[in-house]
């Protein structure tokens, strides 16, 4: 008997092709990457065992507590994708290969500054706050090139696209704006042709609203309770967290 974890990717696939037909996309041209905040490893071992390699976390203490427990997946590629501090740079370059993330200056150099060090390269994602919603973290639309531009200074940071969050709990309208604002800007930031900048990624879409996000040109979209089921805390405790502004 299949899991509810198999069944809900099943469902989540047929979703995520239905959305590529509607907008004329190859399912090839949309990666998944499973959002595992507060998931438990044996929903994430299921996940994996149903061929899944892409997994993201929110929280740097959550990400250093699983990841020694989840190290005998080595096909596993962990992002990061929540608000990250720059007090915690440290443990999250040591476990992930890309940040979806990055909106500020400051966090780029202190990843700069942490990746030289450890001599090492990230690829990174400018978040970008479509919504203009002061709980938001991201960098206004206005200022998304100007970040770009100066974060492709560093040489250990590989800028690969954008990054947003579609306005939640809103009207399908209103969410798909975010996207194709953000859309808009990658086109942008293509046309200036920054050295050492690509802008192929672009990480849209939850489990509300991915397939809106798809119809609108995501390419990697962040689903966690559409697979795994709900969780015990609010969305507002992982995305809106003010509390834990650094800077």
């Amino acid at each position: 008997m299949s899991h509810p974890v198999e069944e809900n990717l099943k469902i989540v696939k047929q979703q995520m092709e239905l959305a590529c037909q509607a907008s004329g996309r190859k399912i090839e041209d949309v990666k998944l990457l499973l959002a595992t905040k507060t998931v438990p490893l044996d929903k994430l071992q299921l996940a994996i065992q149903a061929g899944e390699t892409l997994f993201g976390e929110n929280r740097a203490q959550e990400l250093r507590d699983k990841f020694p427990l989840m190290q005998q997946y080595n096909q596993v590629e962990w992002h990061f994708i929540g608000h990250l501090q720059t007090n915690k740079v440290k443990d999250v370059v040591k476990y992930v290969t890309f940040i979806h993330s990055v909106d500020r200056l400051k966090l780029g150099q202190a990843l700069h500054h942490q990746l030289v060090k450890e001599n090492k390269t990230m690829d990174i994602l400018v978040q970008v706050n479509t919504s203009y919603e002061e709980s938001k973290f991201g960098v206004p639309p206005e200022t998304a090139l100007e970040l770009v531009e100066q974060l492709s200074q560093f040489e250990t940071l590989n800028v690969k696209g954008l990054m947003t969050i579609g306005k939640l709990n809103a009207a399908n309208d209103e969410t798909r704006h975010c996207f194709r604002l953000l859309k808009l800007i990658q086109s942008q930031i293509r046309e200036k042709k920054i050295p050492r900048v690509e802008m192929d990624i672009l990480s849209m879409g939850m489990s509300g609203d991915f397939r809106v996000a798809i119809e609108e040109g995501a390419t990697m979209i962040r689903v966690g309770t559409s697979v795994f089921g709900q969780r015990y805390l609010p969305d507002s405790y992982y995305w809106n967290d003010n509390a834990h502004r650094d800077d």
